[in-house]
């Protein structure tokens, strides 16, 4: 009896899968043409597979082809809505075509997913650092905005107060004292557009930085979370600061911390400032 013919969609598969491989080897040697060429050839045989749009967006990434990235990865996301490359490029594509909120939104998803995935991976923390970019674009555009408007209501107070002490004498000024008060209440309005120090209480022991994911010790003592288990992996199982033995399944989310820092990073934008 003559074999059995090989399944068709199992053979396509096979054959997407050489391309992809072979998309990957033009991918590390910056081929991205010739990458982008055997990645469509993967999604004309099998184009419900995820990772290969997600693979010839991160080409198209690469080029800057924006648009391109943003169709490729909405494709992804109908296919796998958990994929974090998807909605991550997604996110960046949107902040490049300056669409902040809507990209700020997917780079938000993309860091959920990430952190429930591979809480230590390099991934999660560019995924935080394109974040971080993205929110202090949007809060510096709004920073302006809010410090025109200021000056404008500054200067209409300062004519009220001038109609208001020439009523009597027209050509009387402004008394130093209303100046002075109306510089502190300007000043105060303006508070929170202003750079200052994040309080100590906010910021991981280790890196020093705000907090982004923290968890608290059985010790009481509290950390960032990816820090921390590179601290547990690479020098030792004990808590950094009180020495105590210390295993990943015993770390607890801060969720007091991490409603604080929100809190904190909603009304001071410029926290998100990289240094």
């Amino acid at each position: 009896m003559a074999p059995a013919a090989p399944d068709g969609g199992a053979e396509s598969q096979r054959q997407a899968d050489l391309l992809k491989q072979e998309g990957n080897a033009f991918f590390r040697k910056e081929r991205l043409r010739a990458a982008i060429d055997v990645y469509t050839g993967a999604i004309t045989l099998c184009p419900n597979v995820a990772v290969y749009w997600t693979n010839r967006a991160l080409c198209y990434r690469k080029r800057n082809e924006w648009a391109k990235v943003e169709e490729d990865c909405r494709t992804a996301i109908q296919l796998d809505s958990q994929s974090v490359k998807a909605h991550y490029m997604l996110g960046l594509a949107l902040v490049n075509s300056q669409r902040l909120s809507e990209g700020i939104k997917s780079l938000e998803k993309s860091l959920e997913l990430g952190r429930g995935a591979h809480p230590a991976s390099y991934m999660v923390e560019e995924i935080w650092q394109e974040l971080s970019k993205a929110k202090y674009i949007k809060w510096e555009s709004l920073s302006r905005e809010r410090t025109c408007q200021l000056q404008k209501l500054k200067v209409a107070c300062k004519e009220a107060l001038r109609c208001y002490n020439s009523l009597d004498n027209p050509a009387a000024g402004v008394p130093v004292e209303q100046l002075n008060e109306l510089d502190e209440v300007f000043k105060k309005a303006a508070k929170t557009d202003t750079p200052a120090e994040v309080p100590d209480h906010l910021c991981c022991k280790i890196t020093l930085d705000i907090f982004r994911d923290p968890v608290i010790t059985p010790s009481g003592v509290t950390y960032e979370r990816a820090v921390l288990l590179d601290h547990l992996q690479t020098v030792g199982k004990f808590d950094p600061v009180t020495r105590e033995a210390l295993e990943p399944h015993q770390l607890v989310p801060n969720l007091a911390i991490k409603e604080a820092v929100h809190a904190f990073l909603s009304e001071h934008g410029w926290a998100y400032k990289i240094r």
